[in-house]
């Protein structure tokens, strides 16, 4: 790696910890609650003292991904992340034991990774990436991202954007909100009636779309009622109905199954509600409980005593496992493409990198060709009409912008194949070595425009 842009991706770290490496209840243990998410963040940036710094949470991670300002080296932040996550400090070893951090060029391949969904107990899950788009939407709405972390998840989400895509032509489901799906479809189909989907949610929705996909009818139910009938008016030709939480727990509607997906500290249902479902079971069975909440949607001591099959977020992810080396086969392919987008960042990094540089030998070209013409209209020309002195100036300052394209195009090849050095000799050997940015460089000296990086 050039060390330009080695400077810069040194600054990158990522800290996190996930569900499938370390188990749901670690995961729980690490995620902020909504609704002091905004604040925790931001404390978490001056806590950590970096320039950048964004959070995402998922179903299966919790991750913080930031850029330094200084020289510290990335395991120093290990500690300092754990407590700002669990608001307490760790004893010794227990962050190195319970973070994992990926510093550089790493970091930066495994936010693409994670984003495409291939470090994901299913591998290619969509769900992701909207929960990302999330993560560096809040990040940018309270200024803790910036131009750099911009560009990475801005990046990895298009890469993620062309997987899937391509995935969804071979009409294979990947998403755990599938994975739940599958479970209610097929208890709906041993036990004919309806299915709650508790929590509006990108996992619900996938599970209302599959659903809605084999007519079979379901309730949506949330805390705000308004939203449940949002999201049921779009399946009401299959018999979406919506319902109030609240309403839901102290007489809920007769269902064989229920989805849990909710961000909610404590249960959301216990003891009497799971009685409540028990009793109102049309085919007489206790119903099916899908709980992908972590911290966990439903009371487990519960869910033992009323003797409802409870299928957790561990299950679900133990039956992602078990087909993962499968779908690595099949999603070769998808590596390819990140690789990819890993070779197109690090060309763009290159690129903003030399913008001073391409910048700097177009104005010696326009300087160069601006000084001939009136060397040319002092002496030989001297007598020549304004007009034709206009077209002459017009048609020299088109000529220098021509000339420089070849040597402009040749160096942003060998920034972003040979390196800094390349340019550098290129660079002494034109005598034009002042244009050459300072090794010490970094992203804040990165000509950024936000319009280059639209999300997907």
């Amino acid at each position: 790696m050039d060390l330009l842009i080695s400077n810069t991706m040194s600054t990158l770290g990522l800290i996190g910890v996930s569900a499938r490496r370390h188990g749901a209840d670690a995961l729980a243990a690490f995620t902020l609650p909504r609704e002091q998410a905004e604040t925790r963040i931001l404390n978490m940036k001056k806590e950590l003292g970096v320039e950048e710094l964004v959070y995402v949470a998922t179903c299966n991670r919790v991750e913080v991904a930031f850029r330094s300002g200084d020289d510290r080296p990335l395991p120093s932040f290990r500690p300092l992340v754990y407590r700002s996550l669990r608001g307490e400090d760790p004893t010794p070893g227990e962050a190195e034991r319970g973070l994992r951090i990926w510093g550089g060029e790493g970091a930066v391949e495994h936010v693409f990774l994670v984003a495409a969904g291939l470090d994901s107990s299913q591998l290619g899950e969509r769900e992701i990436r909207s929960q990302i788009r999330e993560a560096l939407k809040l990040a940018r709405g309270i200024g803790t991202s910036g131009p750099l972390l911009d560009h990475v998840f801005d990046s990895a989400l298009k890469v993620a954007a062309r997987i899937h895509e391509r995935m969804q032509s071979h009409g294979r489901h990947t998403s755990l909100g599938d994975l739940a799906a599958d479970h209610l479809i097929e208890r709906l189909r041993e036990t004919p009636g309806r299915a709650a989907l508790i929590g509006v949610s990108p996992m619900t929705r996938r599970a209302a779309r599959r659903l809605a996909e084999e007519d079979l009818p379901f309730t949506v139910v949330n805390r705000t009622l308004a939203r449940a009938a949002e999201l049921a008016a779009e399946f009401a030709h299959c018999g979406a109905e919506a319902a109030a939480l609240d309403a839901f727990r102290e007489r809920p509607v007769p269902v064989e199954a229920v989805l849990l997906a909710v961000a909610s500290p404590e249960p959301v249902l216990g003891r009497p509600e799971l009685e409540r479902l028990a009793a109102r079971a049309p085919s007489g069975h206790s119903p099916l409980i899908i709980d992908m909440g972590i911290p966990p949607n439903v009371d487990v001591d519960a869910a033992r005593h009323v003797d409802v099959d409870r299928v957790d977020m561990k299950r679900i992810a133990d039956e992602a496992e078990a087909s993962r080396k499968l779908l690595l086969m099949e999603l070769a392919p998808a590596r390819m493409l990140v690789d990819r987008g890993l070779e197109d960042f690090r060309r763009s990094l290159a690129e903003r990198f030399m913008a001073p540089v391409i910048a700097g030998l177009n104005q010696r070209y326009r300087q160069t060709a601006e000084k001939g013409v009136e060397r040319l209209f002092s002496k030989d020309l001297r007598h020549m009409d304004p007009q034709v002195r206009d077209a002459v100036g017009r048609w020299a300052e088109v000529l220098a912008r021509r000339f420089a394209h070849i040597p402009t195009k040749g160096l942003r090849t060998l920034a972003s194949e040979l390196g800094a050095e390349a340019v550098r000799l290129f660079l002494e050997g034109a005598d034009a070595s002042e244009l050459m940015p300072s090794p010490d460089a970094d992203a804040r000296q990165i000509a950024w425009n936000p319009d280059d990086d639209l999300e997907v």
